[in-house]
């Protein structure tokens, strides 16, 4: 059965960094494109970034940009989100997800979630 479980989330400043990790129970990680989503209160949930199978693709939302980096560690099964100049708007519960094949924004091609972690920026 395949789990995803996120670590990293907490309470930060404005300005601030953390990175969340994403520990996966996926015998073939390395073939898995591997992301994170976000949901602030009261929103819909969004896409925040990809990295896909090889670690060559990266896609991410323009709001973080040069802020966040996605990246892929096959050895560990783990997937990492390094946030860095964190704002109030990015707080949101963040969702580590998966899926088979190529890269996507879209939240239903995804077939595994993880429960999430809070992340809170303060002003």
């Amino acid at each position: 059965q395949v789990q995803l479980v996120e670590s990293g989330g907490g309470l930060v400043q404005t300005g601030g960094s953390l990175r969340l990790s994403c520990a996966a129970s996926i015998p073939t990680f390395s073939y898995y494109t591997m992301g994170w989503f976000r949901q602030a209160p009261g929103k819909e949930r969004d896409f925040v970034a990809s990295i896909g199978s090889e670690s060559v693709y990266r896609v991410y939302t323009d709001s973080v940009k040069g802020r966040f980096t996605i990246s892929k560690d096959n050895a560990k099964n783990t997937v990492y989100l390094q946030m860095s100049s964190l704002k109030p708007e990015d707080t949101a519960v963040y969702y580590c997800v998966a899926k088979s094949g190529g890269a996507s924004r879209v939240e239903n091609d995804y077939s595994y979630w993880g429960q999430g972690t809070q992340v809170t920026v303060s002003s």
